[in-house]
């Protein structure tokens, strides 16, 4: 199996893994947003509590240039650890939520 295809499996399970722990409210949907041609992947909610709109994106992560890229975290849960315990390589993985300048002193992959 070549890594884009592993790297996609790997990501898929874990963001469908993350969005079954995720319980819905009335008029709020969970949507697990899976676009495996473009390679984005992002957990999100939208809808309605009472008058208050719902449009939250959790986590999103991209595959681009054989990396997985980290956009967006707001959960508890830690993607990149998460995904070498999976069996991807730190080097493999950008925290494209921070700024390329701090990249270098985390211990993932800098582009």
């Amino acid at each position: 199996m070549d890594k884009l295809t592993k790297y996609r499996e790997y990501v898929q399970k874990l963001m469908t893994d993350y969005v079954t722990s995720d319980q819905s409210q009335d008029e709020v949907d969970v949507e697990l947003v899976m676009d495996t041609v473009r390679d984005h992947y992002q957990w999100m909610n939208v809808g309605w509590i009472g008058l208050k709109r719902v449009y939250s994106c959790f986590i999103h992560i991209d595959i681009k240039d054989e990396k997985i890229w980290l956009q967006q975290n707001w959960t508890e849960e830690n993607p990149a650890e998460d995904l070498v315990e999976m069996g991807v390589p730190r080097e493999d993985i950008v925290l494209g939520l921070h700024p390329p300048y701090k990249r270098p002193y985390t211990d993932y992959g800098v582009a």
